[in-house]
């Protein structure tokens, strides 16, 4: 199978501002402690889309790190994997020794801020292309695809694993009451996996269509985010005493200042969407310290969660085939990443498909 490989593929090359090409490159050249992957799904990230529309990072780049495929080399000293196995890629890996991971803070670990994943260039992920190359820091993130699973679930275990990471830090019991605001496809595996737990959950958004898809997950409220009534709702629902927590899962600083006054006291706020650097907001800071109402973030995955996160989506538990809606082949990944960049009522997740 190795003897039949390309020297280059098709990839997709980030130029500059929104400007994305589909050129030849070379396939990755892979050494003795890595493999080379034959990628055939990647999700589209709006992490990746904030660097491509904002040009955060220099040029070229091969972005996309949501990704699965099929192994077809592995190095001599590579074991465990083999040529033919199902995967599911992970592109930051903490090194689990240093002061940041003893603390479990992987995500602020100077290793996995390496991105461990290429297509060429400064490594991006890569999965914008049709072979990626997996370091060696990054093969415990790999995990193989039961038979019974596609490679488009494989896909979504990373970012079904960030939305787990943030759902532990949460400080909750079981009854609460959670607030997920954004009811895109991050919010709404927020959803199902808080409505696993047995938690309340109430949910807002401004489309009617995901709001509906979120009562089907288990939410016990789904209700506008502009709605009038919304801090009534709560409040009856709570039986006066605010939400236990919230989820900001979009971007928007007056969806933070409404979670922060329909939560109680000594709850807190987790933002997931705010990822732009420079982004400033206005607090009262009295209801941080007075109120003891904690503001925290959650960014990234956690290698130590993989085992929860594939059986929750290899079981199915957290149903992400649903949340797919839209496949574009790997030329058309220009048009992927603007429609998930400017969702419409009928699109969720957006993936890159070469099957």
């Amino acid at each position: 199978m190795t003897d039949k490989l390309p020297k280059t593929m098709r990839a997709v090359v980030y130029r500059g501002v929104k400007d994305l090409r589909v050129e030849e490159v070379p396939v990755p050249r892979i050494g003795a402690n890595e493999i080379l992957v034959k990628v055939a799904v990647c999700g589209v990230c709006p992490t990746d889309i904030k660097k491509i529309h904002y040009g955060t990072v220099p040029p070229p780049r091969i972005f996309g790190h949501e990704t699965a495929g099929t192994i077809v080399k592995t190095g001599a000293k590579v074991s465990g994997l083999k040529v033919g196995d199902r995967v599911a890629l992970h592109h930051h890996v903490p090194c689990l020794n240093c002061h940041a991971c003893r603390h479990q803070a992987f995500a602020q670990c100077p290793q996995y801020k390496r991105t461990g994943i290429t297509a060429g260039f400064e490594p991006a992920g890569g999965g914008y292309a049709e072979y990626v190359r997996v370091m060696s820091f990054c093969l415990p993130g790999v995990v193989k695809i039961p038979k019974q699973n596609t490679f488009e679930e494989g896909a979504m275990l990373e970012p079904a694993n960030t939305v787990l990471k943030g759902v532990k830090r949460l400080n909750l019991l079981k009854g609460d009451t959670v607030l997920v605001a954004g009811q895109g496809p991050i919010g709404l595996m927020f959803t199902r996996l808080l409505a696993l737990r047995g938690i309340n959950v109430v949910t807002t958004d401004l489309l009617d269509t995901r709001l509906k898809l979120a009562k089907k997950l288990g939410a016990k409220l789904a209700i506008r985010g502009d709605a009038a009534d919304l801090p009534e709702r709560v409040t009856k629902l709570t039986k006066g005493r605010g939400l236990d927590a919230a989820v900001i899962a979009t971007p928007v600083d007056a969806v933070l200042k409404q979670a922060m006054g329909l939560l109680r006291g000594a709850g807190q706020v987790l933002l997931f969407a705010h990822t732009k650097r420079g982004a400033l907001t206005d607090i009262d800071l009295s209801t941080v310290c007075v109120d003891e109402k904690d503001l925290m973030g959650s960014y990234s995955s956690d290698v130590t969660l993989q085992p929860e996160v594939a059986k929750l989506v290899f079981s199915r538990k957290l149903d992400v085939r649903g949340l797919i809606t839209h496949r574009y082949p790997l030329a058309q990944t220009a048009d992927a990443v603007e429609l998930a960049a400017k969702p419409t009522p009928e699109s969720l997740k957006v993936v890159v498909t070469q099957i």
